[in-house]
């Protein structure tokens, strides 16, 4: 009985051992086991990024060559540390930094040991590396801006993370990834496909050729080249107009939800995040918490939108049908409600109706209009929320669903949000300064432009997007469907004629623009701060929203001008130039352009740092930069122009 159990005993162990044998030589032999195999070299072909070009086909960004010091760290023997540091440009410390990192994240596999060598540096090294076993130069690409412009919108590629690593394993230590902007966006798009070559080695550990003839070896497929809706002339215009500024500018075409210009101001050159020096720039912008040019003003900044919100309540209360087009308000140079009193710049004792209240900016006929539409409800509680679906509808309060890297909400409030300050009882005059565009109400730079968008197609909107092409794919279709506001359609036309009448005898009549129809609404928020824990005023920001020509429009803009004064005096400059810029091309009203060239919001920015004492809204005299600065910048619009 004992020798039959040996027997069967041995007979399974065989089995089990051929069947093992099996599926390592057949079953699993396939390249994914190549990686772990300590006689096999893995090297990367990286593929061709796509190119960018701007949506009139010019070049915004291409590629030029890298080279890369590679490190495998098992196969690295007792070499000269002091001559190769020496020829890397780093030092013995450095060198075990990184020898150490790259053994941490894998013995066996490649890292990125030194990136970005200049190519005199490449010329030397290569000459040489046969002397340093475990270490080879491998060719990739870098990003060419082929302009200075457009820095928050192009983005930029940077070194992948362990974050980036552990979410996709496409990607190894020292890969490159979109880290910002476009290059984020679609990144999927743009990087191609990394193709693979697997050198198998003697006992030597010397190559010896390719495994198997290279069965396993895969081709590099280059990334698509895509085309972005960014007019890039307008995106440099805007961007100069914006010098000494901090904002947001956003441009869109009404009939696609193309975004023509997207400017943040401070602005910098895309290529300094480019090559060896990216960390060391990148840390520098990063750190400026003062500037912020990393931050995207047009995307990421919440302000109060101020009048511009008007429109939605005007809007809102003819859907609601709480007011007529032709019903008047009379405004006492403001309103009194309680024991408060809102005060505007209307002459007291002037009678406006909707047009006309939207052409004087009047906060009486608009208090009066947010108060109707709370209280035409049992209670304000469920007016409140009605007040809210309608703002929402034009994609206010959410984001927005778009191709855009980053973004935020804002906030558009309801009844939910106030049943903390107010769980009881809940009454209209509690939250009139949502009838401003103050108050809870906050917004973006990006959302206001998507707002007047619709305002300007009588009631729908495209998503705002950045792509307009991919070489040989399409967009998606969300981007084509048009989202429809709560708004009946024959309820814009009041408030596009009052919009403009801003234009022709209102609040933004000296920004006018001859042969172009402009439908406009002026805009000033005031602007908080802490100092020393106390709540100080500073000077308020500007706003502005527009579109044109107004029966056919091809162009809704937002701009948001911090610390800029009032509506006309910064942000509706912006508008107009840039509204003429897109229409005809070139400029009538250079007077406009070089007040905006030779003033300076530079100091505005630098009270609160001061520690001096300063006056507030305007009472200040504005800061003309030096004619030798001037003169640069006319330089530059003349390179435009």
């Amino acid at each position: 009985m004992r020798k039959y159990i040996l027997f069967f005993f041995v007979i399974i162990v065989g089995i089990i051992f051929i069947g093992r044998l099996l599926y390592l030589q057949v079953f699993n032999s396939h390249a994914q086991s190549i990686y772990d195999d300590n006689a096999i070299r893995t090297v990367f072909n990286y593929p061709k990024r796509g190119f960018v070009y701007d949506r009139n086909g010019k070049l915004l960004v291409s590629n030029q060559p890298s080279y890369d010091v590679m490190v495998i760290p098992r196969d690295v023997k007792p070499l000269d540390t002091l001559e190769f540091c020496s020829l890397l440009k780093i030092n013995k410390e450095q060198f075990l930094n990184k020898y150490n990192k790259a053994r941490h994240y894998s013995p066996r596999l490649p890292s990125v040991f030194v990136s970005h060598l200049a190519k005199e540096d490449y010329a030397i090294l290569q000459e040489k590396m046969r002397k340093y076993k475990g270490f080879y130069i491998q060719k990739r690409s870098l990003r060419k801006y082929e302009t200075n412009i457009g820095a928050n919108v192009l983005g930029d590629i940077g070194e992948v993370n362990s974050r980036d690593i552990a979410k996709d394993n496409y990607y190894h230590s020292g890969d490159l990834i979109g880290k910002q902007g476009v290059e984020a966006s679609y990144e999927n798009i743009l990087r191609g496909q990394k193709g693979i070559k697997f050198i198998q080695k003697d006992i030597h550990n010397q190559d010896i050729g390719p495994y198997k003839n290279g069965k396993y070896d895969t081709l590099p497929r280059a990334g698509k080249d895509i085309k972005i809706t960014i007019d890039a002339d307008l995106q440099a215009y805007g961007e100069l107009l914006m010098t000494n500024k901090r904002g947001g500018v956003i441009a869109i075409e009404p009939k696609t939800g193309e975004i023509l210009a997207m400017v943040s101001a401070p602005t910098y050159n895309p290529n300094s995040l480019v090559g060896r020096n990216r960390s060391k720039n990148f840390t520098k912008l990063f750190n400026d918490s003062i500037a912020k040019p990393l931050f995207n003003r047009s995307l990421q900044g919440v302000y109060e939108p101020g009048s511009p919100f008007k429109l939605m309540n005007a809007l809102i209360a003819l859907e609601e049908n709480v007011m007529s087009p032709n019903e008047k308000v009379t405004c006492y140079h403001g309103i009194k409600y309680g024991n408060r009193f809102m005060g505007c710049h209307c002459p007291s004792g002037k009678r406006n109706d909707m047009i006309e209240g939207i052409e004087e900016s009047c906060n009486a006929y608009f208090l009066t209009a947010y108060r109707r539409i709370l209280d035409k409800y049992e209670n304000a509680s469920v007016g409140i929320d009605k007040w809210s679906k309608h703002v929402k509808s034009f994609g206010l309060g959410n984001y927005l669903n778009n191709d855009l890297f980053v973004g935020q909400k804002g906030r558009i409030p309801d009844r939910e949000y106030y049943s903390y300050q107010y769980p009881k009882t809940f009454y209209s005059t509690y939250t009139v300064s949502n009838a401003i565009g103050q108050g809870e109400v906050a917004t973006t730079p990006i959302q206001l432009a998507n707002m007047t968008a619709a305002i300007a197609n009588r009631g729908y909107y495209f998503t705002p997007h950045i792509i307009k092409s991919i070489e040989g794919d399409t967009i998606p279709e969300s981007f084509k469907t048009p989202k429809y506001t709560s708004i009946s359609k024959e309820n814009f036309e009041p408030v596009i004629e009052g919009m403009h009448q801003v234009y022709k005898t209102g609040t933004a009549s000296s920004l006018k623009i001859k042969d172009i129809e402009i439908c406009g609404k002026t805009g000033t928020v005031e602007n908080f701060t802490r100092i020393d824990s106390v709540r100080t005023q500073l000077t308020d920001h500007s706003i502005f929203v527009a579109f044109a020509p107004k029966d056919d429009p091809k162009i809704a803009i937002a701009v948001f001008v911090e610390n800029g004064y009032w509506g006309s005096r910064f942000a509706g400059k912006v508008a107009s130039l840039m509204i003429e810029k897109h229409l005809k091309g070139e400029i009538t009203r250079t007077d406009l352009e070089d007040w905006l060239l030779s003033h300076s919001l530079e100091n505005e920015y630098a009270k609160p740092y001061s520690g001096k004492p300063f006056k507030i809204n305007g009472q200040t005299e504005l800061q003309v930069i030096p004619p030798e600065e001037f003169n640069k910048l006319k330089q530059k619009l003349n390179q435009l122009n």
